[in-house]
């Protein structure tokens, strides 16, 4: 598209208005490390130009609308190890900031059995404009403060911060963490084994969901694909629940990653 041009979604009414908040959040408590976190599903908030997609309260507290208890571990874990935070602004029922665009999940019809009666049948135009509105902006800002962190090294660090329900499709899932990675074990390997070293702790390498490619959009996109170091970590809600959940699993996460984070020689391109 030229530069001046209209878009495509420009006939649309727009979709965030003056009572909705920014589709990002940056925190910023310190650049310790060249390394940024970033929060995927922080946000269980849906605009108010679509009301509430169809869904009763109960529905979008549950984990098909947001990581629960992600963004206080994500914002904690950012003032422990002093590193810049990006977050997404809205549920993933809107759109899902680690999906590619054209992936059948990047806008849900169904989420763990729940009908989303305001993601039926959607026009092109409509899921670009969630795109265009949610999606980019948010990409964009995580792509601008890595780019700050890498005035301090060649290949900054890039941590992605999830949480997983304790039950799936009825089974129940027994890790207490995961470690979701792909090619590249520089932060993988080495965190797996430091959690591992915690007595009763259950890790899961790639478990429960895999960071194999095409899996985790923003990882790939924003390091894997330039060959800087990154990880993505999941922990289970239940353990998230309360003030004392998400203070222990900082400090847990923050002493596993110090370490690693403090290896100059972790900061160098290098594709697998």
């Amino acid at each position: 598209m030229s530069r001046g041009s209209a878009r495509l979604t420009d006939a649309l009414p727009a979709l965030l208005g003056p009572g909705d908040p920014p589709p990002y959040e940056r925190l910023r408590v310190g650049q310790r490390f060249p390394a940024v976190l970033a929060c995927d599903h922080a946000s269980r908030v849906v605009p108010n130009s679509l009301g509430t997609l169809g869904l009763g309260p109960s529905q979008l507290a549950r984990h098909i609308a947001w990581d629960i208890g992600a963004s206080e571990l994500a914002r904690r874990l950012a003032v422990q190890l002093q590193i810049p935070l990006v977050l997404a602004g809205f549920s993933r029922l809107v759109i899902d900031c680690n999906r590619q665009l054209h992936d059948a999940t990047s806008i849900v019809a169904v989420s763990d059995g729940d009908i989303v009666p305001g993601n039926l049948e959607l026009s092109p135009d409509h899921r670009r404009q969630r795109a265009e509105e949610i999606f980019e902006p948010y990409h964009r800002a995580l792509a601008g403060e890595l780019d700050d962190a890498a005035q301090q090294a060649p290949a900054p660090a890039l941590i992605a911060i999830h949480s997983f329900t304790e039950r799936m499709g009825g089974a129940v899932r027994p890790w207490h963490c995961g470690v979701l990675w792909d090619r590249d074990p520089r932060l993988a390997l080495p965190l797996l084994a430091r959690l591992r070293e915690e007595p009763g702790l259950v890790v899961g390498d790639n478990e429960p969901y895999s960071g194999r490619h095409p899996a985790d959009y923003t990882i790939d996109t924003h390091a894997e694909s330039r060959g800087w170091p990154h990880v993505c970590i999941e922990v289970r809600q239940d353990l998230l629940q309360g003030d004392a959940g998400v203070e222990s699993w900082a400090r847990r996460l923050a002493h596993c990653l110090e370490p690693l984070l403090a290896d100059e020689a972790l900061y160098r391109p290098r594709h697998y």
